[in-house]
């Protein structure tokens, strides 16, 4: 890794934002990596793979690493996991559901804030379609109060969910979100949205709401993203999130002053020359490179891998250990993407079909 240069696409702004069209030149040479450096590539490898053994409908072990066999871990591109993949087949895309932005917008809120597909599903059992034009708060309110009365957990753990009750006054948080999803819709999001033509603005329209910090309103931006009302590419921008700042921390013992956000855009630049160099075969997502988001979400995997392979580096974390365990779904996989990248057409998944056909 000596004396070796990067194209760094940047800029310096307070806001994290990437601009295509300032190239900066920084020698790598001054920062120093750890081995978790090069376990970023392999895991990443190994996962992808294992993400395409399961979806060619090999039996499990999916993977030659028994810390992906054995622990959980997203996959590597995030629009493949589980619970994306839900919301562009079934909230975004699903045929019998209105398209207007509006509609739209309001069904991945709504999906999003639990980011849990069962509250989704009980939401439909009990409403039918979920649309905004006969949404009433004291319906889904009361579902959703007698599923946490009943002992339901109704959030997926995947984020912190901040309650809004400053803001909103309510008790329970599920109603607090409730309400900024009203706000949201009434005050017009998606048309702001798709006035703006950078990822960066439309970040800034997503934070501006009540409770919904970088890491939360990031996320959503990537969600609404996947669908019709805006189209950004997902190398653009990106804001580091908690899990990808241990990794960084765990792959580089000095950063040579380079932020957080362009160590990601660097290692989305050197993806395919660092495959390489460690002599690994990635599978990308039918020609689909990994995008920032991706990279981003790596390094928050990196974290917890490196907390079994390499216990020894602590970096910025106090954790020891990975606490998901993996689960075998013996489900095969039906995944679907956002049309607009143009890939479904290239997707096969017959168990001994070509999946690059």
């Amino acid at each position: 890794m000596k004396n070796k240069s990067v194209e760094i696409t940047t800029n310096y702004s307070k806001t994290n934002g990437l601009k295509p069209d300032v190239i900066i030149h920084i020698p790598l040479s001054p920062a120093k990596i750890t081995e978790v450096y090069d376990s970023y590539w392999k895991f990443a490898a190994l996962r992808q793979e294992a993400f395409f053994n399961r979806l060619s409908q090999k039996p499990f072990p999916w993977s030659s690493d028994p810390i992906i066999n054995k622990h959980r871990f997203t996959n590597v591109y995030r629009a493949s996991d589980r619970v994306s993949q839900y919301l562009i087949k079934n909230v975004i895309y699903k045929n019998d559901l209105p398209d207007t932005p509006k509609e739209i917008l309001f069904r991945i809120l709504l999906f999003k804030l639990f980011n849990k597909i069962e509250t989704w599903e009980l939401l439909t059992s009990k409403l039918g379609n979920l649309t905004y034009e006969e949404y009433k708060f004291k319906k889904y309110d009361a579902i959703l109060n007698t599923a946490i009365t009943s002992g339901k957990r109704i959030y997926s753990a995947a984020y912190i969910m901040p309650s809004g009750k400053s803001y909103y006054g309510y008790l329970r948080k599920h109603s607090n979100h409730l309400k900024l999803i009203e706000h949201m819709i009434n005050d017009n999001t998606h048309q702001k949205l798709m006035s703006v033509n950078r990822m960066q603005q439309a970040f800034e329209i997503i934070k501006s709401f009540p409770g919904l910090g970088d890491f939360l309103a990031y996320q959503l931006l990537i969600d609404i993203n996947y669908s019709p009302i805006i189209n950004f590419s997902e190398s653009e921008f990106v804001v580091p999130g908690p899990g990808a700042k241990g990794g960084i921390s765990k792959c580089f013992q000095d950063t040579a002053g380079l932020s957080n956000v362009e160590i990601i855009k660097l290692m989305t630049d050197r993806q395919e020359q660092e495959f390489e160099r460690l002599g690994l075969t990635f599978k990308t997502l039918w020609g689909r490179k990994l995008q920032l988001i991706d990279c981003q979400n790596i390094f928050c995997e990196v974290d917890k891998y490196a907390r079994v392979k390499h216990p020894d580096i602590k970096g910025d974390s106090n954790r020891s250990k990975i606490k998901q365990k993996f689960k075998i779904n013996s489900m095969p996989l039906d995944i679907w993407f956002p049309p607009k990248w143009n890939i479904n057409n290239k997707i096969s998944i017959k168990a001994g079909q070509n999946l690059f056909s």
